[in-house]
């Protein structure tokens, strides 16, 4: 659902219409007719400010709580509450410029996953990540080769979640493996653990690293190229 504000910059209602969306957890965008008169020659819209949803007029001025209540029924998802999808988006945040230590992160993309991936599947973060390689224990990076950004936890073994289930064998049955992918808003290592434990692997030898590459990397922890 996208969420438009259509106003002029001097409309006094409008950072009032932004900060009731905002407690209300709804994402929307603000189009200005200064920057953007064809939208608004596009839409006929002649008032200040508008409230679109899909590119229909909901409101002209003010919407009344009865609407705001409406528009927030009708998102179910948390990750439909998130800034829209970008045309164009990367997975894994990249660096800026030649500037150690700061990276750019798209926050658009995928659909948030539950901190626990299954039943009995414990959650881990980087500390026991770290720990874990440490010991000499299998990392798995669930991910598809092209969805890696060519960049992996160091000592981790990819195979994708699609081909875990029939790669089974090559898991290790004396220690658990750590499965990770891109991310809090990536469904690939989630996936992959349930399709294991639907295939009768145990849930002990399993471990859910959910923060994934994009906590890793904003963390600053080494990355090993692929």
């Amino acid at each position: 659902m996208e969420i438009i504000i259509a106003a002029t910059k001097t409309c006094q209602h409008r950072p009032i219409l932004e900060k009731v969306l905002q407690a209300a957890w709804l994402p929307y965008k603000v189009i200005y007719s200064e920057e953007h008169p064809e939208f608004f020659e596009k839409h006929h819209l002649k008032h200040s400010p508008l409230l679109l949803v899909d590119d229909k007029i909901e409101s002209v001025g003010m919407p009344e709580i009865d609407k705001i209540n409406e528009l927030k029924a009708r998102i179910k998802d948390i990750s439909e509450r998130r800034t829209s999808t970008r045309d164009e988006n990367h997975m894994i945040p990249k660096n800026i410029g030649t500037e150690p230590g700061l990276v750019e992160v798209d926050v658009t993309w995928g659909s948030i996953q539950s901190i626990t991936a299954a039943q009995k599947v414990h959650t881990v973060g980087e500390l026991e990540v770290y720990n874990h390689h440490n010991k000499g224990w299998p990392i798995i990076d669930a991910r598809k080769p092209n969805t890696s950004g060519s960049v992996t936890i160091p000592g981790s073994i990819n195979i994708p979640y699609t081909e875990l289930v029939e790669r089974m064998d090559e898991l290790d049955i004396n220690n658990p493996s750590i499965f990770f992918c891109n991310g809090p808003q990536c469904p690939q290592s989630s996936t992959a653990i349930k399709d294991l434990l639907d295939a009768g692997c145990p849930a002990n030898r399993i471990l859910y690293y959910r923060g994934g590459m994009h906590d890793w990397i904003t963390l600053g922890l080494p990355v090993q190229q692929i």
